[in-house]
């Protein structure tokens, strides 16, 4: 049987995904992180982090440490919303943007997800994914999460806001970069999606 090609990864290599709550950025970006070797970094976390430590919000960014990011309440509703409010505050953005630059820049390949690193954190990554699907779906996703705990009706509501908060700040909306791969996760299996982000990865690697 023949060996395998081997797949050798440049110096630097930023995969960069971008999308909208419960689309499954994440899913894919721990995925490729894993098929491919790369570190991973969640930004949703950081915002999360700073959203949860409350108090004065550009402060708890400057402040931020690792072991903020691993509190047990960073995938809680509460925090998501919390999130994308402090997300919305230019100077907040402005604290975590080296952190996020130096992670995607590091040797060995890295994978960042959240909602502005196609476009404003990383905009010459290798790779430009936008993981996306309906309202509808994302909710849906979510209010399972949750153990169904709160009314349907209620998280779609919260998913549209969300959505409204996120693509209409002035600063660093969500959008997709013009030369991103558009993947609409809506009617996808997980491995599916995974599928199709990594072979643009694989194509961009061979290219490199």
């Amino acid at each position: 049987m023949a060996d395998r090609p081997v797949t050798i990864t440049p110096p630097t290599f930023t995969v960069a995904i971008d999308g909208p709550a419960a689309a499954g950025k994440g899913t894919v970006a721990r995925a490729l992180a894993g098929a491919f070797g790369f570190a991973h970094l969640d930004t949703g976390l950081l915002y999360r982090a700073v959203g949860v430590k409350g108090g004065d919000p550009v402060a708890a960014a400057r402040g931020l440490v690792p072991a903020d990011l691993t509190r047990d309440d960073l995938r809680s509703l509460a925090a998501g919303e919390a999130a994308s409010v402090v997300a919305a505050l230019p100077e907040v953005r402005a604290a975590l943007v080296d952190f996020q630059r130096r992670f995607a820049r590091q040797p060995g390949g890295a994978v960042l997800d959240g909602r502005d690193i196609g476009t404003v954190i990383c905009p010459e990554a290798e790779v430009k994914l936008f993981v996306t699907a309906s309202p509808e779906v994302r909710a849906e996703r979510r209010w399972h999460e949750t153990g169904e705990s709160i009314p349907y009706d209620e998280v779609l509501a919260q998913v549209r806001a969300r959505d409204a908060r996120d693509t209409g700040r002035a600063d660093a909306p969500l959008r997709a970069a013009p030369d991103a791969v558009v993947i609409d996760t809506s009617d996808l299996s997980i491995d599916e999606a995974v599928a199709r982000a990594a072979a643009v990865v694989r194509a961009r690697l061979g290219a490199a």
